[in-house]
């Protein structure tokens, strides 16, 4: 899969953009208004497989088909691939709404087999939240679930972001308790990139010794292992507000997804 590819490095060599703009164009259509786009046919299958297996034949040579279409896809997603495509460049999200349309381009990258864009979005994306000391909210993490496959960059980025946001919480803010009670795969993602920070044992409390504290203090007014936080209860950390959003990201979640 071409997240592996980015993972492990097997990303094709680039070329300079001027090698790359030959004179056959092929055509593009996107969206339900079949918008128009023709773009050069070597630069875009240089980088993407799946558009070198549609307009070039077995012996690597034009074939001719010159024209593809997306009705399913929204213009936007496409014209910032394009902008990639040309310019090898993401514009920094300034702001948390600004993710949406990031995520549409990656999985758009990873339909393309375009290892390099999956690459750079992700490391957009972390950059982001890391910078503006935010974590993904459950509602980009359901998006993420909805549209990749098990083993994803991504997916593996948003979980691990997660793990470290609930693990340094008092409690489990009551929209995340729910979504980890009803989907089981996304517990166990946590889990296991927990397992991957390879902790000391010395640096884990242990529930067997009685002198150690096992997670039963008062926590404001409540007892037991089991509270759950209506909110989030870390100080000067936060989980991103995507209210606005709220709608939007619904109507894109599927079956897949996390409940």
């Amino acid at each position: 899969m071409s997240s592996e590819a980015s993972q492990n490095g097997d990303e094709k060599p680039q070329k300079p953009l001027h090698e790359l703009l030959s004179s056959t164009l092929v055509d593009l259509y996107v969206g339900e208004e079949n918008n128009h786009y023709p773009l050069h046919e070597k630069l875009l299958c240089h980088h993407s497989p799946f558009f070198a297996s549609i307009f070039y034949n077995k012996e690597n040579k034009s074939s001719r088909t010159k024209e593809y279409g997306f009705p399913e896809l929204e213009d936007q997603t496409f014209a910032l691939f394009v902008g990639w495509l040309y310019a090898r460049a993401i514009r920094a999200p300034e702001e948390e709404r600004d993710i949406g349309p990031l995520l549409d381009l990656y999985f758009l990258a990873t339909k393309l087999q375009i290892a390099a864009l999956e690459t750079d979005i992700v490391e957009t994306v972390r950059a982001f939240y890391h910078h503006n000391e935010t974590y993904p909210g459950l509602r980009r993490v359901q998006y993420v679930y909805a549209n990749t496959d098990e083993d994803n960059v991504m997916r593996e980025m948003m979980v691990g972001s997660v793990a470290r946001y609930l693990t340094l919480a008092d409690s489990i803010p009551e929209h995340w308790a729910n979504a980890l009670k009803k989907n089981g795969q996304l517990s166990v993602d946590i889990i296991r990139s927990i397992q991957e920070w390879h902790l000391e044992a010395r640096q884990v409390p242990d529930a067997r010794d009685a002198s150690v504290d096992r997670g039963r203090n008062a926590f404001k007014g409540a007892v037991g292992f089991s509270h759950v936080e209506e909110g989030s209860s870390m100080e000067n950390v936060k989980e991103e507000n995507e209210e606005e959003d709220e709608e939007e990201d619904e109507s894109h979640v599927n079956g897949n997804g996390v409940a």
